[in-house]
């Protein structure tokens, strides 16, 4: 069994996601961080270089061998990977794992992700407030592909939090 964890950048997929295989005993892989192994190049790297397209070609490739090749890991996916390709419908008919959505608020991710310019999509955001509306005209055009995991989890400014409400729903 694995574990997928979606949801909008800085919704704590990744922080959370090492906590609670640390409490289940699995293991854990991010896929933006897999990828940056692979191919030897930061994630701004191949946007920059190769483009968007080329860059979730990558994660489609990667996640199919993670799912393939793993058992008992929780994989955090970047923010868009359920929203290009079929990746949502095909993770959901997969027999060994379980995709949930760590669902976080507009001003719990604008505050996030306010601290960091490192992220390629919002790099070139410089008010809070253009972060905010950019934020929220992503999350309406990916709540979509967000929606269709199995298991929707409230992703809060607490990490504690957050972790028991995850391991609430895995019960």
């Amino acid at each position: 069994m694995n574990l997928i964890l979606i949801g909008y950048m800085a919704s704590g997929k990744s922080t959370i996601g090492k906590k609670a295989a640390e409490l289940l005993n699995f293991d854990f892989v991010d896929l933006d961080n897999y990828i940056e192994e692979k191919e030897n190049l930061s994630v701004s790297e191949i946007f920059k270089l190769k483009g968007e397209i080329h860059f979730r070609k990558l994660e489609q490739t990667y996640l199919k061998e993670l799912t393939n090749n793993l058992d008992k890991t929780i994989i955090s996916l970047g923010g868009g990977t359920p929203c290009f390709y079929d990746t949502m419908s095909w993770l959901n008919k997969l027999d060994n794992l379980t995709t949930i959505y760590l669902k976080a608020s507009l001003d719990v991710l604008t505050n996030r992700l306010h601290k960091d310019s490192s992220r390629p999509l919002i790099a070139h955001l410089d008010t809070k407030e253009a972060l905010k509306d950019f934020i929220a005209k992503h999350i309406f055009e990916r709540s979509f592909f967000y929606n269709q995991a199995n298991i929707v989890v409230n992703s809060v400014d607490s990490e504690e939090d957050t972790l028991s409400n995850l391991m609430e729903k895995l019960v």
